[in-house]
């Protein structure tokens, strides 16, 4: 009896030693793995996500190349405003999406002490302003606008509220004086207003910027701005959470050498979009440009 307790007890500490050794050498794995960023972590990396067209294709690339690195990607839909507190508090960690020096500048001044704002841009010639189709040929100024206002019902088809850019066409509307009230929707509505009116060579104007797969489907042209409200050439920044370089310095670094031209993200839009799910239509771009996407994360 006493030797089966003896032998019981050795039984339970060799238990107890195998329990510890296996606890110690997972611990020191996650250290090793911490070093190498979230690839070694269970931890949600989360991305705001805006339901515009260009928005859509890069926040679901990046998930796909950072799942193929070992991350854990969330896309979480938001409108701008939203995202904005959501990067201050830390609940959201990357947008993707910051256009400089005019349409979202109020951002810019609101929030540049609580949240990080990239140096670094992605896309370098970006435009934004007021389209009509291009068969309305005596319509090529914002200045012509108020002239031709019964042609379109005195109104300005907008998108989201909260958008940056719909701020300036507001501004806009009272630089020039225009006798127009803008609507606010969503991108896809204020698209398929464009494609009806489009449809029935109707009139219609709308705040729409490049680059937008909207151009390679229907001939649209930007209204001549003199006042330059909505600026000249705009960039798009990212935009992080305060410490995300610290926790992140991988993805940051990755980031920071993110460029895209307007064919590659031409391009990226309609993969995304032609593909019954927007991920899968990222992961197949990827697939056919690797050697882009290898110059950054590399």
């Amino acid at each position: 009896m006493i030797k089966w307790k003896k032998e019981l007890s050795f039984i339970l500490v060799l238990l107890m030693v195998a329990v510890m050794t296996a606890c110690g050498s997972t611990s020191e794995v996650t250290g090793e793995q911490e070093g190498t960023g979230a690839t070694a972590s269970n931890e949600e990396l989360e991305i705001g996500q805006i339901n515009w067209a260009e928005n859509i294709a890069v926040t679901n690339m990046w998930k796909a190349i950072l799942e193929e690195k070992g991350y854990n990607v969330k896309l979480t839909v938001l409108d701008m405003g939203v995202t904005m507190k959501a990067l201050e508090s830390g609940e959201l960690d990357v947008s993707l999406e910051v256009w400089l020096p005019v349409q979202d500048a109020n951002y810019l001044d609101t929030y540049q002490d609580t949240i990080n704002f990239s140096e670094s841009t992605w896309f370098d010639n970006a435009k934004v302003g007021l389209v009509v189709p291009t068969y309305l040929e005596d319509v090529n100024s914002v200045e012509d606008l108020n002239q031709h206002k019964e042609l379109f019902n005195e109104v300005i088809v907008g998108f989201d509220p909260g958008a940056g850019t719909m701020e300036v066409a507001q501004q806009l509307i009272e630089d020039y004086n225009l006798e127009f009230e803008l609507l606010s929707s969503s991108e896809p509505a204020m698209l398929a207003e464009i494609g009806t009116a489009v449809g029935n060579e109707e009139a219609i104007v709308a705040p729409l910027w490049s680059p937008h797969s909207v151009f390679s489907n229907y001939d649209l042209k930007f209204l001549e701005d003199p006042q330059n409200t909505f600026g000249g050439v705009e960039k798009i920044h990212h935009a992080t959470r305060l410490g995300f370089e610290e926790d992140y310095p991988e993805i940051s670094k990755w980031l920071q050498n993110w460029k895209m031209d307007d064919q590659e993200i031409g391009e990226l839009i309609h993969y995304v979009e032609s593909a019954e799910n927007p991920f899968d239509g990222a992961k197949q771009w990827i697939e056919e440009n690797q050697d882009l996407i290898d110059q950054w994360v590399n």
